[in-house]
């Protein structure tokens, strides 16, 4: 496979599992260094021995550690805020633990991180690129999701700021919205066909994404091929959202 990435540092969050997990392998083999951060020592345990990743444990939700921790990456290339949670609460059921929780992880981390990047860049002379990793959540109203979905389609949005602010020093700024990703979690989650068939039916594709097909859409994105492609939301949904 192209080194296309060779002599590129990349960070990527919630790089311990998952589409994070399939970004820093992904990445690695086109031969970026990988900087992969992640609550569990035992998932970046295994990302050094496998892909050679410098690993960084650190929780995301506490905003002093997430500071800390891009701190401590340095200046980098490129990042990937792939970082996430759920916590399915209805609009009626809303808690403020669930919200604290869901907006920490998936908006307030995200636009901390990218922060920190964005310094180190501009400091460095600008250029690089970032991709945030979003959900037809924020597209479409799914029930029991309230929280996820206002952090993600605020997260698209916080995309388009980015890329308009950070645009004159070189910065491109993207976001892929994925549609239900196999992940383990979600392998789990989405097991019986009375949950899973009536949405199978809306992907024109029928079938769900793997982590996979979201990593290469991300790791595009970030490609130089894709130099004039800033402040995108790019589904990766197989058709759901054409329909």
């Amino acid at each position: 496979m192209t080194d296309i990435f060779s002599r590129k540092k990349v960070i990527i969050t919630g790089a311990g599992k998952g589409i994070g997990r399939a970004c820093a392998e992904n990445m690695a083999k086109r031969g970026a260094s990988v900087v992969a951060m992640a609550r569990t020592q035992s998932d970046l345990d295994a990302l050094s021995r496998e892909i050679g990743a410098e690993g960084i444990c650190v929780d995301l939700a506490d905003s002093d550690a997430a500071r800390k921790a891009m701190k401590s990456a340095g200046t980098v290339d490129y990042l990937i805020n792939c970082a996430g949670t759920n916590v399915l609460e209805s609009v009626l059921g809303m808690t403020d633990e669930g919200y604290e929780t869901v907006m920490g992880i998936n908006l307030r981390a995200a636009l901390i991180c990218a922060q920190e990047f964005a310094r180190a860049r501009v400091a460095a002379g600008g250029g690089g690129a970032i991709v945030n990793v979003t959900s037809i959540a924020g597209h479409r109203g799914f029930v029991d999701h309230m929280c996820y979905a206002a952090s993600k389609a605020g997260l698209e949005g916080a995309t388009r700021v980015m890329a308009r602010e950070l645009g004159p020093h070189g910065i491109r700024v993207n976001a892929v919205a994925p549609t239900i990703t196999m992940t383990e979690l979600a392998v789990n989650s989405w097991s019986d066909p009375a949950k899973s068939e009536p949405m199978m039916v809306r992907h024109p594709h029928g079938r769900f994404a793997e982590v996979e097909d979201v990593a290469s859409a991300i790791v595009m994105l970030l490609d130089d091929a894709a130099c004039f492609v800033s402040g995108a939301v790019l589904p990766v949904d197989g058709g759901f959202l054409a329909v």
